[in-house]
């Protein structure tokens, strides 16, 4: 079923953002074309079993953990790295799990983030002005003519790496590496050494109680405690990539785009009249919207209507990221009119781009500024009555030195010691995990009495 005046093609007569030069129109076209006669990455009832999940989050039933590279890149396609954030998500969602007392749907920004948009078309280093960096799949980071010239073979590159992504994280999923048992005992391990252990004990001992309760009780090669659900999401912004692997559903008649099974639409790219709206407006796929400082309510409330016609519940995830100093004056009115117009969304927050800051030569954020806009984020929505359905971070699996603060306390001194980003600075592993501690005390908390402890101040 085709949406109303839409096409795959019909975005390219609308005005798009962040598109790469590429100077070889017809290599691009036959590029296009090449991907277009490839098999899917994902599949359309993998993604309407995902929007069933979302659904269930939106409605204050679930909660929604998306994480995983700023941008992942062609170098660092190897398994132990896939495998390092894999588990982490994992850890991180089994503490939230036991925290909220809800089904947790694990969304990893992984198996196809290698676009990335960026506020210059260019960058200048000494007297030479070269294109921006976008992500492997338009071009390199090296700071040479030959890297940065857009390149639509890189297109190919990418799908290779996203399928080989996906297999490896299907194979993780159900081949028994999700078994709860191994993911508590990693747990245990990472609270073993985290100076505040005893902050996190009580949290790891109910895990404990609760699998061996579920032991005694028969369960543990129950498919719920071996297996899980993992779906794979990236910010659709490279359109004539996303085109190519549209596909209609032989079940339904409807299009999918089938290079994740979850697509948003960045902050920068979200214009109601833009390429990028137009596009994914016309996918079955559920989708995400970024929504910065600068978005009006009545806009969003109108893009909404837009992605979401039909105000099918888990179909559109409303990703907050506005930074721990605007968040209490910015997200109220956007809850708010979203709220009053009936509009059915999951709201998840994104604590971490709103919160990016320059030490020396080096891009960071602060653990604690991430920890204020997700208190913010919390607050705004008990205030207003709905339901804050997740956390979307930056993070790696992988013991790097890119954002500052945590129980370890790492300093802008320490910043060099391993900082491995070409974009934006994530979450390392120890970090992300304390962060789904300190979550899930606060979902803990929401379940209390209302003078229960919000997330505390580190």
């Amino acid at each position: 079923m085709t949406v109303r005046g839409w096409q795959p093609g019909s975005w390219r007569e609308m005005p798009v953002r962040q598109v790469p030069d590429y100077p070889d129109q017809a290599k691009l076209e036959a590029m296009e074309a090449r991907l277009a006669s490839y098999p899917p990455l994902v599949f359309a009832g993998e993604a309407r079993r995902l929007q069933k999940a979302l659904a269930q989050a939106g409605q204050g039933q679930g909660f929604v953990l998306q994480g995983g590279d700023c941008a992942e890149s062609f170098a660092d396609f190897r398994p132990n790295p896939i495998r390092d954030t894999f588990r982490v998500l994992l850890q991180m969602a089994v503490v939230l799990t036991f925290g909220s007392s809800l089904p947790v749907v694990k969304l990893g920004r992984m198996a196809g983030q290698f676009a990335k948009p960026r506020s210059s078309d260019t960058e200048t280093q000494g007297e030479v002005t070269l294109p921006s960096y976008r992500g492997d799949i338009i071009n390199g980071p090296e700071f040479s003519p030959e890297a940065r010239l857009p390149d639509p073979a890189r297109m190919e590159f990418a799908y290779m790496q996203s399928a080989g992504t996906l297999n490896l994280l299907r194979a993780f999923a159900t081949g028994g590496y999700a078994d709860l048992h191994e993911v508590h005992r990693w747990n245990l391990g990472f609270v073993a050494r985290s100076p505040l252990a005893d902050r996190y004990q009580d949290l790891a001992a109910r895990i404990d109680e609760t699998l061996r309760f579920m032991g005694a009780c028969g369960m543990s090669n129950a498919p719920q405690v071996r297996e899980t659900d993992f779906y794979t999401s990236h910010e659709a912004l490279l359109l004539p990539y996303e085109q190519a692997l549209t596909r209609v559903d032989s079940t339904t008649g409807d299009w999918y785009a089938c290079s994740a099974h979850f697509l948003w639409i960045g902050d920068r790219t979200r214009q109601p009249e833009g390429a990028h709206v137009e596009f994914l407006r016309g996918v079955r796929n559920p989708l995400g919207l970024k929504v910065g400082p600068t978005t009006d309510p009545a806009e969003l409330v109108r893009l909404t209507e837009i992605l979401n016609p039909e105000n099918q519940p888990g179909r559109l995830t409303l990703i907050s990221r506005m930074g721990a100093q605007k968040i209490a004056e910015k997200l109220p009115p956007l809850l708010r009119a979203v709220k009053q117009a009936g509009r059915e969304v999951v709201w998840i927050s994104d604590p971490m781009h709103g919160n990016t800051h320059t030490a020396g030569s080096y891009k960071t954020r602060s653990f604690d500024a991430i920890l204020a806009e997700l208190r913010g984020f919390f607050d705004a929505h008990a205030a207003e009555g709905t339901w804050p359905g997740g956390v979307h971070v930056e993070m790696t699996g992988t013991n790097v030195t890119e954002c500052v603060g945590g129980a370890h306390k790492l300093t802008e001194a320490d910043l060099s010691a391993n900082y491995a980003t070409f974009c934006d600075p994530r979450l390392n592993a120890e970090q992300a995990l304390e962060l789904a501690f300190l979550v899930a005390e606060e979902l803990k908390a929401r379940r209390q009495p209302a003078t229960a402890p919000l997330i505390a101040a580190q």
